[in-house]
């Protein structure tokens, strides 16, 4: 998949940018260092984001609850944690169903959703709950620690619950560091111990079963993530060069795939990460205008975009896929992140041809400071059925 990233000169009369009618993509092609820095960007806060900023100021909240970053502008709804982007892009990777991500800069919040925090009790409270049992031979992440070493460490936490104290108030199945090395006594001393124990299971074995699963469990615990860690290992080392938000919009004439219609549902997929729309029940031109994000991978892989059709009792059905490059949406938003200018023009296109999926070129615009993208796909290996996106590069440093 080709993208034409050739910006067009402004036509007579057109909006002139610095008096030279050359889009920005210009000034990104050209060697000319000489970019000022960021313009500053107004904002406007609802009284719930008046709230989610006291929320983040309040002890606790200013650090990453994973990594301890100062200053995170990310926030695990479902969780309650206030994190940095670097770990907010692992969290994504958990999936939605464990760790909800938004930005407390750019997405729109409610008061549900503030008030929702404020009952979670902010990092203070996540980090009680999930690092209650934390073996010494593990260090917790830093600022300044890999992406390897992060990911290992929050899917610990929040996918396999490994430091989280269990409800019976049994005793941390981590040993302590003292026990690791015990001398010769203790270890004789520990033995007597464990043959009274068992003498005491044996007259009691529902005790010991309860115990004995209770062990098994983790055992099990330590068996999946190995396994689920050589899986993911590749994801973990993974470093991150923004985000990407997705506004699935529309889709047109879609393929039937009940009796006379279909229920349709929008899978997007970048790299190791995957999020997917709602459901539309019977509707062959369903309109979602869902907002989903992404964290752009460094080797910038296409956006997957795959459509299918929800079923209750069978395998849901194929409706067409398609795929996006982002590259030239990155390099417009880097290019803008860099410069002074901050009025609305055009930055550059994915020009339509039959070597992609575009109906009509893409265009990428600098619209009330964000750099933005239109996209109608038509979707492949199906009979029919277009789709209609709208992509928005959020750069690292936000």
């Amino acid at each position: 998949m080709e993208a034409d990233m050739s910006s067009r000169q402004d036509n007579p009369g057109s909006n002139d940018v610095s008096g030279t009618g050359s889009c920005l993509f210009d000034l990104l092609r050209s060697e000319n260092p000489g970019w000022g820095c960021t313009s500053d960007k107004k904002t406007s806060h609802s009284g719930a984001q008046q709230r989610l900023e006291k929320l983040m100021s309040q002890p606790g909240n200013e650090f990453c609850a994973d990594c301890g970053s100062p200053d995170p502008k990310w926030v695990s709804l479902n969780l309650g944690a206030f994190i940095c982007i670097k770990c907010s892009g692992v969290h994504r990777g958990l999936g939605v169903h464990i760790s909800k991500v938004l930005s407390a800069k750019l997405d729109e919040w409610t008061d549900e959703q503030v008030e929702a925090l404020v009952e979670r009790g902010g990092n203070t409270a996540v980090n009680l709950k999930y690092e209650a049992c934390i073996p010494d031979n593990l260090r917790k992440p830093k600022a300044d620690s890999s992406i390897e070493e992060r990911s290992d460490f929050i899917r610990r936490k929040y996918e396999l619950l490994q430091f989280l104290n269990s409800h019976e108030q049994m005793s941390c199945p981590f040993p302590a560091s003292n026990s690791r090395n015990p001398s010769s006594s203790q270890s004789v001393s520990s033995s007597s111990s464990a043959n009274q124990e068992k003498r005491q299971f044996e007259k009691q074995p529902t005790k010991h079963r309860i115990g004995q699963a209770f062990r098994n469990s983790w055992g099990r615990r330590e068996t999946d993530h190995k396994a689920y860690k050589k899986k993911c290992s590749l994801a973990g080392m993974v470093e991150f060069v923004g985000l990407i938000k997705v506004n699935v919009v529309r889709g047109t004439n879609l393929a039937i795939r009940d009796v006379m219609t279909s229920d349709p549902y929008v899978i997007l997929a970048l790299g190791h990460q995957s999020v997917k729309t709602r459901v539309i029940k019977n509707n062959l031109n369903p309109v979602w205008n869902e907002k989903l994000m992404l964290s752009i991978p460094e080797s910038i892989p296409p956006l997957k975009v795959l459509v299918y059709d929800k079923d209750t009792f069978t395998t849901d059905d194929f409706m067409g896929e398609a795929e996006i490059d982002i590259q030239p949406l990155l390099s417009a938003a880097k290019a803008y992140e860099t410069s002074t200018i901050d009025e609305s023009m055009q930055l550059g296109k994915w020009v339509a041809s039959r070597d992609n999926t575009l109906v009509k070129d893409g265009v990428i615009s600098l619209v009330d400071g964000k750099v933005k993208q239109e996209i109608t796909l038509r979707l492949q290996k199906v009979e029919r059925g277009e789709l209609d996106i709208e992509l928005e590069c959020v750069p690292l440093t936000q």
